[in-house]
């Protein structure tokens, strides 16, 4: 089994057939046919299913292919890392939830190292992909958070993961809402009084994503519920429809987003704990250890 014959099995699966994979790829179709075929026999499993409208994937073929997948994309990381011509770039990547403190500290590293050549990489991105990133290298650091409903879940995540979690704060429960909205002029607000309104939830994309959930209330059954995976379009939502999302309060430290939005106080609270994974005994680069010591800046005592 070679780096080829799984970067072959991707392009067959992403084209639908052998012909077009073949042109995608710049090589013959019976040479394409034939590397897969040996893939199979050494495999011992199908992995395609031959038919006279083209090519399906099969059941096992279709786990070879998340395989796969992960095999070409670890990789490529190493090939990037190390493998390039030109190597003198500095390289560092992060994954976090959705948290304004935690791309603020990123961009003071930007700003401190001032290197002439980077490759810096940012991942805002649901939390099974924070904890997948920075188990599977491909982030040297995550940003993530547990609420009292899922913090059993994360704790055995983080240990089956080998993830070592290092608390930075703890923030009670706060919905962020525009400066229009009907509640915006209260000092708190109720789950009762909220259930009039529309509640933007960020999109795991999971079975488990009540488990996995960043938001706070995880197991709240509110009424009106959209789920979005785009911070932008949770804000023209926010904003036409009168809706509210779950936070920490502090979204609206951003210069972008402080004239349009505010946060209240949830009276209903359940504290979230946040703070940052890194591998366990992983020995982190130098950008990783100066990344860490800005998001650090925000610690406070837990």
């Amino acid at each position: 089994m070679t780096m080829a014959q799984l970067k072959y099995v991707m392009v067959i699966a992403a084209a639908g057939s052998f012909r077009e994979a073949s042109n995608r790829l710049f090589v013959s179709q019976p040479a394409l046919s034939l590397s897969i075929r040996e893939l199979e026999e050494e495999l011992n499993l199908s992995i395609f299913e031959r038919t006279n409208k083209g090519i399906r994937i099969t059941e096992q073929g279709t786990e070879f292919l998340a395989y796969a997948k992960k095999a070409v994309s670890q990789y490529s990381l190493i090939e990037e890392r190390f493998l390039s011509e030109e190597n003198s770039e500095s390289h560092f990547s992060v994954s976090m939830q959705h948290y304004i403190f935690a791309v603020h500290a990123f961009v003071d590293l930007v700003k401190e190292l001032e290197e002439i050549d980077y490759s810096y990489s940012v991942y805002e991105t649901r939390t099974n992909e924070v904890l997948e990133n920075v188990r599977n290298l491909k982030s040297e650091v995550g940003v993530v958070s547990y609420s009292k409903g899922n913090e059993k879940v994360m704790k055995k995540l983080f240990r089956e993961y080998h993830l070592r979690f290092v608390p930075l704060m703890k923030r009670d429960t706060y919905v962020y809402i525009s400066v229009d909205h009907p509640l915006a002029k209260k000092n708190e607000v109720t789950l009762e009084e909220l259930d009039e309104f529309p509640c933007v939830s960020f999109d795991q994309s999971s079975e488990s994503e009540f488990y996995l959930a960043e938001e706070a209330l995880g197991d709240y059954h509110f009424k009106k519920v959209i789920k979005s995976n785009d911070r932008a379009t949770s804000l023209e939502l926010m904003v036409s429809l009168e809706a509210f999302c779950i936070g920490t309060g502090n979204m609206v430290d951003s210069e972008l987003l402080k004239d349009h939005f505010v946060s209240k106080k949830v009276v209903e609270n359940e504290e979230i704990t946040i703070g940052y994974i890194t591998r366990e005994n992983q020995r982190l680069s130098d950008m990783a250890e100066c990344y860490i010591a800005h998001l650090n800046h925000y610690k406070e005592a837990v």
